[in-house]
């Protein structure tokens, strides 16, 4: 007898688990067709009463703000989300069920808490505290009020006997109410228990009690739906009773449900630029492929597109485009012919040549012709001594040095994507405040370590002959100390690698501007590029063009959306129809 026990209960049990494979999988549509319960977090979709993938589809696409809907028990999860492809993704849980007709009561009860309804509005802001806690979606309290009383939904919470404090909660849903379930079915969602409650098995009573509940209501099953990777939660389940049924559920993709389809996190290695564009694209479920994350390569794949990235910088911009912002004078030539404003420049390269022009003008800048991230820049200079020493510096970055007229005014940096300014923002100068204590040279570094945490290592404040000639220019060295509330600028170009700071003011930036941008993007022939002009306001029209970079950094324009830009143009089948008809429109003529 006790030889054929082991076998005969495994068969049983295997019969069992086979029969509600079977009911999952052939579950019959209920009396209610279309059917969705608000749960306060998100509405939960009842997929198999749905008379079609294209009507549940919408359904999912109308999730309101800031909330998760879940489509459960869908039959063909492929069908539907084939329908919108960019906007839904299949939830990597499993479903469990728990046979009511089998279940046991327990034994024993858990000592120091005990089981009840939700029942106060404290109730509620409690259970929202432990949601918060858990990173769970908020459930406004007056829902939380209003559906006490109701029988489709059941909420019930932990309490402890000593202190009164809601330790722990559960919500169930009673299907034959929500949708006139033949199978009688119910199911146990947002099991949450407090951090820092000291009781054990809070959350084992909170789904016994649930379980009783239905039971005592004459429903056949209790379902849920768990992280494949939570093991813990997992193992509760099986001990007891769960056992898992081929169900899917399908989500829309939004914020709050982020990293179950965007896939591992982008490579530590990968600088500010290039991560916020992997990220967008895994949001979108393109796929990424590292190539060299330290440079900043990769290369994005979706259907049968396949694109290599250098943070902003695409295989859709030509060889040529990029050649013509990498070199600054043909950059202005090509920008001029357009019609766009551009400063006067130096051709003569000798010392007298130099001087003639800056008695011309006043002050100048000097630059390499060719470099990046204000390497070698030097703005403002008003003596040929000044002007001589720069010439020198920058010729350490590139043989050629440009020499043009100063124009006063602020940096303004204009992102283009496909040919619509998509971010305007300001680039102030470094700077730093005396507090009457530290030196020159202490508050550089202080402000530099800031930077740096900032931007991810990306912005600090040099300190070489550029920052020493600024100083000088406002009156100090690097060991003075300023007084309280002195202002002092550090360096005179705006560059955010050399400690600029950038402020968004693409709301208000003057449509001339706006012109120019597009004007110089489009001589260009670039798809991608950030624009550089010196503005006496962004709400005037006055303006000289800088240059153009064919690499902008798309991370530094928040809360502008520049990476989703950026992905549009490269695949634009990755947006969402209802987008994709806002761009037709505008594009009409």
């Amino acid at each position: 007898m006790a030889e054929t026990e082991g076998p005969r209960r495994r068969a049983a049990q295997a019969h069992r688990l086979k029969r509600l494979h079977s009911a999952a999988a052939q579950a019959p549509r209920g009396a209610t067709t279309d059917a969705l319960v608000d749960c306060g977090w998100g509405r939960l979709i009842f997929a198999h009463t749905f008379q079609s993938d294209e009507r549940l589809a919408e359904a999912l696409r109308a999730e309101g703000p800031d909330r998760r809907d879940i489509a459960f028990y869908v039959r063909d999860p492929h069908v539907l989300l084939a329908h919108a492809p960019q906007e839904l993704f299949l939830d990597p849980s499993h479903t469990y069920r728990l046979d009511l007709s089998t279940y046991r009561v327990a034994s024993r009860r858990r000592k120091g808490f005990h089981v009840r309804r939700l029942n106060t509005r404290s109730d509620a802001e409690a259970v929202n505290a432990i949601y918060a806690q858990r990173r769970m979606v908020p459930v406004p309290p007056d829902f939380f009020w209003n559906a006490r009383d109701g029988r489709m939904l059941t909420v019930l919470v932990a309490e402890d006997e000593e202190t009164g404090a809601v330790i722990g909660s559960v919500m169930g849903v009673d299907h034959a109410r929500a949708f006139d379930d033949p199978e009688r079915g119910s199911s146990l969602w947002c099991l949450a228990v407090a951090a820092q409650t000291p009781h054990a098995g809070v959350g084992e009573s909170l789904l016994r009690r649930l379980a009783e509940h239905f039971k005592a209501r004459g429903a056949s099953f209790m379902d849920l739906s768990v992280m494949h990777d939570n093991d813990q939660a997992i193992a509760l389940y099986e001990k007891l009773g769960f056992r898992r049924v081929p169900v899917f559920a399908v989500k829309r993709r939004n914020v709050i449900n982020e990293k179950l389809y965007t896939g591992p996190t982008a490579d530590e290695r990968l600088n500010p630029y290039a991560r916020i564009i992997v990220d967008e694209a895994r949001r979108r479920g393109i796929m990424v492929e590292m190539i060299d994350a330290e440079g900043g390569l990769f290369r994005l794949s979706q259907g049968g597109r396949s694109l290599r990235c250098r943070e902003s910088l695409t295989d859709l911009t030509s060889a040529v485009s990029l050649s013509i912002c990498d070199e600054k004078r043909a950059t202005r030539r090509v920008v001029e012919a357009a019609g766009v404003r551009v400063p006067a420049q130096l051709e003569q390269d000798d010392r007298q040549a130099r001087a003639d022009f800056l008695e011309q003008h006043g002050a100048v800048v000097v630059k390499p012709a060719r470099g990046e991230q204000g390497r070698g820049v030097a703005v403002g200079l008003t003596t040929i001594d000044e002007v001589e020493a720069a010439v020198d510096a920058a010729r350490q970055h590139c043989a050629d040095v440009v020499v043009e007229e100063y124009f006063e005014g602020k940096d303004l940096r204009l992102v283009v994507i496909d040919y619509r300014v998509v971010a305007a923002a300001l680039r102030q100068p470094a700077r730093v405040v005396g507090d009457g204590r530290a030196s020159v040279r202490e508050l550089i570094a202080v402000q530099s370590r800031r930077r740096a945490a900032a931007t991810g290592g990306e912005s600090r404040i040099p300190l070489d002959a550029e920052t020493e000639r600024c100083l000088r220019a406002a009156g100090y060295g690097l060991d003075d100390v300023p007084a309280q509330g002195t202002e002092i600028v550090v360096r005179k170009t705006a560059n955010l690698h050399t400690g600029g700071t950038i402020h968004d003011v693409t709301e208000e930036t003057h449509p001339t501007l706006i012109d120019a941008a597009i004007r110089a993007a489009r001589a260009i022939e670039i798809p991608v590029t950030g624009i550089d002009l010196m503005v006496k306001s962004p709400r005037s029209a006055d303006h000289v063009f800088i240059e153009a970079n064919e690499r902008p950094g798309l991370a530094n324009h928040e809360p502008q959306p520049t990476a989703e830009r950026f992905m549009d143009l490269l695949f634009p089948l990755s947006m969402p129809e209802a987008a994709r008809a806002v761009q037709r429109k505008g594009r009409t003529p």
